[in-house]
């Protein structure tokens, strides 16, 4: 390859002399190749692969991921990449925009989307980077978390040979079946919004909840350590029957009527078919700040509509007319067969000394928590027993979608993943903080699932060394 472009930042044309990539952070001195990709007739990939000087690489590759419908480089993830010394790579997954209107009456593109654009840009990386430095990466790790977790586990699944060690967080794995949850729950509330609950109302739910539920785990912090096990029943916050108000019959901003008590239950609850099957599950208590992107009673959720559109070939389906017993067949045969990414055999990415670390934040309401211990879950089930020697799942308690929330949510991942899989140093347990003013507020220990933090009874609640990991 030649030196031309060497040096060159992110933000400067480099390679075929694409776009240039947004103003950002200042990058160390590095080579920019903008490339397109067109492994279908009707692929057009874009990818950036971005190769600090040989001085500064560690010898190692990084691959970032996308969220939503993709659509776009994830130039701010290679930033990261590249100033810790690996050489780095994304890809837009073959389209621009980030809804799914490209995918109609275009399978290939579908198909780029969901498996290919990764693969082919991971291919096409490491012979850049090999013809670059005059040697390939000696390691190969992914970086991605809601889409990106989704592509991660895809190419455990599929291809297993890409990458040495994945870091896959909140995954969007079971995304037909997420959809379809999502319209399930926000589609009553809109059609009816006396069920629709505000922010206030949804404060008051979740003040209660934790009143409730936060000093069980032996800390009173305002963070849930095991939501599942709240058991306050949100009915108790129903209105009591009175005169009639502009809100509504007994309604005041300090209860919940009939309607509004229904819809939160919802949230809360898995989508089942009328035959009882489990579509996806629902959210968890200590989470309802996120509730009204579901029951708030504004718009439908446009991502999730995009998978419908695709399986129904048409732009303009109508959200109104979602039924989970008709439409999940068809959205499961025609998109979900080639984006959902389920499969729990492992066997030849862990055969190859292959380290998966999956994560997810307990209060995440884009994605259901629940979800990525169902997939951890199926692993253990479909490779027989314990299988902590290759994946390891850990649930961070007050987390949002992929990061932020009340709880302790700055977390070096990838720290712990290089150890594992460089030095042998399984993660028993992963330091979170959570930073305001500037400064560390609160440290706490993330732990394996199904361990969870336990207060050791003595020093500040604030400092994770005062903290173990325990099965419950």
């Amino acid at each position: 390859m030649p030196a031309a472009g060497r040096g060159e930042g992110a933000g400067r044309g480099g390679g075929r002399g694409g776009a240039a990539a947004p103003a950002g952070p200042v990058l160390p001195a590095h080579c920019r190749i903008a490339a397109t990709l067109k492994p279908s007739a009707d692929s057009v990939i874009d990818v950036e692969v971005w190769m600090p000087e040989a001085s500064s690489w560690n010898g190692k590759f990084q691959m970032v991921g996308n969220g939503g419908w993709a659509g776009t480089i994830s130039f701010a993830a290679m930033a990261n990449a590249v100033q810790e010394g690996y050489a780095t790579a994304s890809t837009d997954t073959g389209h621009k925009g980030g809804n799914a209107i490209f995918a109609i009456d275009h399978p290939e593109k579908l198909t780029d989307f969901a498996y290919r654009a990764v693969h082919e840009t991971v291919v096409t990386a490491k012979a850049m980077i090999a013809k670059f430095y005059d040697r390939g990466p000696r390691l190969s790790y992914w970086n991605g978390c809601s889409t990106g977790g989704r592509q991660g586990l895809m190419s455990a699944q599929k291809y297993p040979e890409d990458f040495d060690a994945i870091l896959a967080g909140a995954p969007a794995n079971y995304q037909t079946h997420l959809h379809a949850w999502d319209l399930a729950v926000s589609t009553p509330v809109l059609k009816d919004t006396a069920g629709a609950v505000n922010a206030a109302k949804l404060e008051l739910v979740n003040k209660a909840m934790l009143n409730a539920c936060d000093a069980k785990d032996g800390v009173a912090d305002g963070v849930l350590n095991e939501p599942t096990k709240c058991t306050f029943d949100v009915a108790s916050l129903q209105c009591k029957a009175g005169p009639s108000t502009s809100l509504g019959a007994g309604d005041t901003e300090n209860c919940l009527t009939a309607p509004q008590v229904a819809a939160i239950k919802r949230v809360y609850e898995p989508v089942k078919t009328s035959s009882g099957q489990v579509v996806f599950p629902g959210k968890v208590p200590g989470a309802e700040a996120g509730f009204g992107a579901y029951i708030g009673g504004q718009n439908a959720p446009g991502i999730s509509v995009g998978s419908f559109q695709v399986a129904y070939n048409d732009a303009k389906w109508d959200w109104r007319t979602f039924d989970v017993n008709k439409d999940l067949p068809l959205v499961d045969q025609k998109v979900g067969a080639i984006v959902n990414a389920v499969n729990p055999d492992l066997s030849k990415f862990k055969a190859r000394g292959g380290k998966l670390l999956m994560y997810h934040g307990w209060n995440d309401t884009a994605i259901s928590p629940g979800n990525a211990i169902d997939y951890y879950t199926s692993v253990q089930k479909r490779m027989g027993g314990k299988q902590d020697d290759f994946i390891r799942l850990f649930m961070a308690p007050g987390m949002n979608h992929c990061g932020g929330g009340p709880g302790p949510n700055v977390v070096n991942w990838m720290a712990a993943l290089e150890r594992w899989r460089e030095a042998g140093i399984a993660p028993d347990r992963i330091d979170a903080v959570r930073i305001g003013n500037n400064r560390i507020e609160v440290s706490r220990p993330l732990c394996p699932y199904p361990q969870i933090a336990v207060y050791n009874g003595k020093g500040t609640t604030n400092d994770a060394g005062n903290f173990s990991c325990k099965t419950p």
